[in-house]
């Protein structure tokens, strides 16, 4: 069962057509990379399935309900979670704080009645929680801007996955990080997105390959094939778009 659809989805930018004709199938309970050289779309594909933009033309069926148009936190509220490809956290915010925001978008308590959140009991074991699954609980009290850059990029898939989303979609989570951070990093997405549907972003081969069932490759705009990691990997098509550039750089 697909748990994210898009039929026909276009999108321009001043005339230039960024997304053309995009027919996109998300199963339920799958790891889905999307791949391509820059340019292709995919933040931009991210951005309309997000709510960030309004497509130009098309569909986005979430949950076998069209959300297309809607707003970003609307989405939200029907269990989509995002990261960014540059890291969105509140700087000024210790990890807890970051956290337990989202712990709070998610029940739909409003940020004017924050000022309450100290006796809230349960926020406040839900926050720990995934602090401590993100390994992060040593550092709840450090504002987000001092941890280090791979602790910053799991506090931020931390904040997508407290909202407890049913589709969690991270747009390049290994990105700028080291050997070691992207090793980290691939094992804390493993554990937290298990009975999760994943849709991801990734320029790291490697990282795809460890967590993808299936991939979408996309350039210029279009999809160019779909398919498990062996079939992508021995996509002549692909190879020539995208596999082999990468080799050769």
């Amino acid at each position: 069962m697909n748990i994210l659809e898009t039929r026909n989805l276009e999108h321009e930018f001043n005339g230039y057509s960024v997304l053309k004709k995009v027919n996109l199938e998300i199963r339920k309970g799958e790891t889905h990379a999307i791949i391509g050289p820059n340019g292709a779309g995919k933040t931009t594909l991210f951005n309309v399935i997000s709510g960030m933009y309004t497509p130009s033309k098309g569909k986005v069926i979430f949950k076998k309900k069209d959300i297309t148009g809607f707003k970003a936190y609307k989405i939200q509220r029907l269990g989509m979670g995002r990261s960014f490809q540059i890291t969105a956290t509140f700087d000024n915010l210790t990890a807890f704080q970051n956290i337990r925001m989202a712990v709070l978008s998610r029940k739909g308590i409003r940020f004017n009645l924050f000022r309450f959140v100290d006796k809230m009991n349960d926020v406040t074991t839900e926050t720990i929680n995934v602090l401590q699954n993100l390994d992060l609980w040593e550092a709840c009290h450090t504002p987000a801007g001092m941890l280090s850059y791979g602790k910053q990029r799991s506090l931020e898939i931390g904040m997508a996955l407290a909202t407890d989303p049913d589709l969690v979609m991270l747009d390049e989570p290994a990105a700028g990080m080291s050997a070691d951070e992207t090793h980290t990093a691939v094992s804390l997405i493993k554990k937290l997105t298990k009975e999760k549907t994943v849709v991801i972003i990734e320029h790291d081969m490697d990282v795809v390959f460890s967590l993808a069932d299936r991939i979408t490759v996309l350039n210029h705009g279009t999809i160019l094939a779909t398919g498990i990691p062996k079939e992508i990997k021995a996509n002549k098509d692909v190879q020539a778009a995208y596999l082999g550039r990468l080799e050769d750089e």
